[in-house]
């Protein structure tokens, strides 16, 4: 057991200080904990699964019931499509995926693979869940903010179905 005048002591807790300040740093480039306090986001953090994927090692698949998002604390995740045999596309560190799946069971759209070696956050549904009932002003937060995001995406998607529809109307097949 390390005690303070072990020095392994000191350089555990060094690197602690640093571990924390980057996902606190990480946490808060993430537009959904964006208005979260660093109180706030030690409750998040506590509650976040820290998961390791190897280069081509599935997140999940396509199809797959879902059950979280995904933060990414390190490496590449490539987003594929398999029933059309193409990557959607690639995300680096900082940038999350698989939201959807905190407010609806449906299955994946498309897969997430490692595209090397890979550390990830899990922030799962029954979290979520806990944190609107434990704490239900920092859930009201993310609620909040993940509801901005996904109406914002389905906006998006709406101006581009209405842009294809139209397209397709001026141009029919033969």
């Amino acid at each position: 057991m390390s005690t303070s005048s072990d020095p392994s002591f000191l350089w555990s807790n060094y690197f602690r200080r640093d571990d924390e300040k980057d996902i606190f740093t990480l946490l808060r480039g993430i537009p959904i904990f964006e208005d979260l306090s660093r109180r706030d986001l030690k409750a998040l953090e506590r509650i976040l699964h820290r998961r390791k994927y190897h280069g081509g090692e599935y997140v999940f698949r396509e199809g797959d019931p879902g059950l979280g998002m995904y933060i990414i604390e390190q490496g590449e995740i490539s987003i594929v499509s398999e029933s059309r045999s193409c990557e959607i596309s690639r995300l680096r560190k900082g940038e999350f995926f698989g939201e959807m799946a905190l407010f609806s069971d449906r299955p994946r759209t498309a897969s997430a693979v490692a595209y090397d070696d890979t550390k990830l956050f899990g922030f799962f549904q029954p979290d979520l869940f806990g944190l609107l009932e434990t704490s239900p002003r920092i859930g009201v937060k993310v609620v909040l903010k993940l509801a901005r995001i996904l109406s914002e995406r389905l906006y998006k998607a709406s101006e581009e179905n209405t842009r294809l529809v139209t397209e397709q109307q001026r141009n029919p097949a033969p």
